[in-house]
Formats: C-alpha cells, structure tokens, sequence
C-alpha cells in the first residue's frame, strides 16, 4: 500500500504518526515550531522559546522526531530487508545490537529491519506511557525524563546513520534526499542545542554532522 506518495510500508515499520501531548500548552508549542520551521531557519527554530518549559519542548520534539524517522524509514521497508541488511550497520565500522532492558537484557545482533521493529515498539511504548511523556497539561515529568529523551534520540540517530550508508543512493532515486537531509539537519541542530547526543555516537556521520554544524 501507497501512503503520502512515498512508497510502500509494512504494518510493523509504518505506525500512524503520533500526536503531540494534549493541552493548549502542546498546540501552542507544536504551532511554534511549525511557524520556526516555516521560516526556513533551523536554528532559530530548535532554541527553547523564551519563557517555555524544557521539558514540554523536549516531549514536544521528541514525538515530532519519531515521526519524521518513521516515515522516512516506512519509505525503505521493501529495500531494507533481513538478506540486505542482516546486521543493523552504519557501514563496514559500526554495528548495533538491540536491548531495552526489560525483555531482551543482554544486547543481540539483529537485521537493520529487525532492530528498528524493537526499536519504535519501544519508543511507542515510551511515549504512550503518560508517567514518562503526561498527556495532561500541567502534569509532572519525571525526574529521569532527559535520560530517556536522550535514549530515544540516541536511538533514532542510528537509524538516520544506516539510512545515510545502507541506502542513500535509493533515497536519491526516490527523489527523497532534500527531505532526508533537511530532517537530519533540524534533529542535528536540536540534539546539539541541549547537548543530547553523546559525542561517541556522532562518528558514523561525523562529516556530516561537522557540516551542518559549521556551516
């Protein structure tokens, strides 16, 4: 099936995209950043909007983050395959295996198609919890609420790095490669912004990376 233009999916990779949390003060911030990102200018458009909670833009971004790697992903299902992609990779150096601590503690080697699978169920999960991301206007985040956007954002980098060395060029041939990049280039300046992405996970698109950062 044919969604948005943009290819086929299968009912595992491809979810309904997500809603930001509930309450004016979640539509507010959701129209901020469509207005920002309107603008054309990414970098004003990461930066906590003066007098603004951290945290409601942290949970705001997050699911808009997910979003975007989800359909970006959901565009490749067919071509990223367990016999093309055996191994989640960010080319011949970088290797992850999958964990989440709860039902698969020790972390296993899984195919790239396999990993994200684990990988959106999880973040589902996480932002369906409304302990960790409040649907409620006003409720409390929890104290280790960074940590797990940090874990989410970390893990979602990794599939932006196996999409930039496993199928680039089949982004190019879907004329997809100016969304990709701009996608990229707003998560890049968002994590950097509020420090949420470990130094150590940047080297698979470390060019990358120092381009937009520099530019």
């Amino acid at each position: 099936m044919s969604l948005f233009g943009l290819g086929s999916r299968n009912h595992r990779t491809f979810r309904p995209k997500k809603s930001s949390p509930s309450g004016s003060k979640g539509l507010q911030l959701k129209k901020h950043i469509e207005a920002t990102l309107g603008s054309g200018n990414l970098r004003e458009a990461v930066r906590l909007p003066p007098g603004e909670d951290l945290n409601e833009w942290l949970a705001v971004n997050t699911v808009d983050f997910f979003n975007q790697v989800n359909l970006l992903y959901g565009t490749l299902t067919e071509f990223c395959t367990s016999s093309s992609c055996p191994t989640m990779s960010a080319g011949a150096k970088y290797e992850y295996r999958w964990a989440d601590g709860i039902t698969i503690k020790k972390p296993i080697e899984v195919s790239a198609p396999k990993y994200v699978e684990y990988l959106m169920d999880w973040i589902e999960a996480q932002l369906d919890n409304e302990s960790i991301f409040p649907q409620k206007l006003g409720a409390p985040f929890p104290p280790n609420f960074q940590d797990v956007v940090k874990t989410i954002l970390k893990r979602l980098f990794r599939v932006y790095a196996h999409i930039y060395h496993s199928h680039f060029q089949k982004i190019v041939s879907l004329k997809e490669e100016a969304h990709l990049n701009t996608c990229f280039k707003h998560f890049v300046l968002f994590t950097w912004e509020f420090c949420l992405i470990d130094k150590g996970e940047l080297p698979p698109l470390y060019e990358i990376v120092e381009s937009i950062l520099y530019c």
